[in-house]
This record gives C-alpha cells, structure tokens and sequence, in this order.
C-alpha cells in the first residue's frame, strides 16, 4: 500500500514537473496559479486513462505507435486537460506540440531523479528492513538445520519433538 501511495505520488509530482516546465519556458501557456493542482491531477488521470488505451489501439493498429506512447498520451492530456479547464490556456499548435515535448521530458526527468533524491530515505528504510528480515530467515533456517542434524545424530526421526 504505501509503495502504491509513493509511486502515485511520484507520478503526480512528476506531471507537476512537466507542467511547470512548460508554463515556465512557453508564452502563451498559462495555467492560473489556484487551478494548477486540479490541472496536474486531471492531467494525470487522462494519462492514466489513455496510456492503456492508445497501447491496445497501436498493437492492434499501428505498432509503429508504440515508442511514442508517452507523448500521445502527454499531447491528448493536454487537449483534454485544456478543454476541461478554462483556465489552462495551451496558446495555439505550435506551443502544443512543444509543450507535449516539455511535459515529457520534464516528467521523464523528474520520475527518474524523484526517487533517487526525494524518496531515497524511504528506500533506505525499506532496505534496511528487508536486510533485518532476511538475516532473521536465515537465523532462523540456520537453527532449524542444526536442530535436524541433532535429531539425526541421536537416532531420532527428523521433525519428532520427542
């Protein structure tokens, strides 16, 4: 649950990257200040929608398609994202086109560098964890061999406690 929660976040996070990138480097792409969050999480949930989408319709199309998944669904976000809020302006094709190629570079950027700085601790944590948890295994199958060989040098079954 909380990885599900961390890479949700993360995707969020990494959408918000790559709108600011855009409305920072392209005149005439504005997203009101206050409307910027509902813009991120409505962006994201159309990307989310139509990733799944476009993929199944380049298999069974065009799979010429396929390495460009990311930027269709970034170009339709937009669009659907635009069309939704009045309050995110695109400013004509051209910045629409380089604004899908903003979004996705500063979205790539960001999915990669979030989790190495931003979500290191928790990793750490994790690992940490997962270290401690392993060496208990490995105590424990440890004991249950010397146990077992015990047994079998005193003539009992292995596995009879008595």
């Amino acid at each position: 649950m909380i990885r599900l929660l961390i890479s949700t976040a993360a995707y969020l996070i990494a959408n918000a990257v790559g709108l600011l990138v855009a409305v920072l480097l392209l005149p005439g792409f504005t997203i009101d200040f206050l409307a910027f969050v509902v813009a991120v999480l409505i962006f994201s949930l159309v990307q989310t929608i139509a990733g799944p989408l476009v993929t199944k319709m380049s298999m069974k199309h065009m799979p010429q398609l396929l390495g460009g998944i990311a930027l269709i669904t970034i170009f339709v976000g937009l669009l659907v994202t635009a069309f939704i809020m009045p309050s995110m302006e695109i400013g004509g094709i051209s910045n629409l086109l380089a604004a899908t190629l903003l979004v996705w570079l500063g979205s790539l950027l960001a999915s990669i560098l979030l989790p190495i700085y931003v979500f290191k601790q928790l990793s750490e944590r994790n690992r940490d964890t997962r270290a401690a948890t392993e060496e208990a295994t490995a105590r424990a199958n440890a004991a249950a061999e010397r146990a077992e060989r015990a047994a079998q040098q005193a003539g009992k079954p292995p596995g009879s406690g008595t």
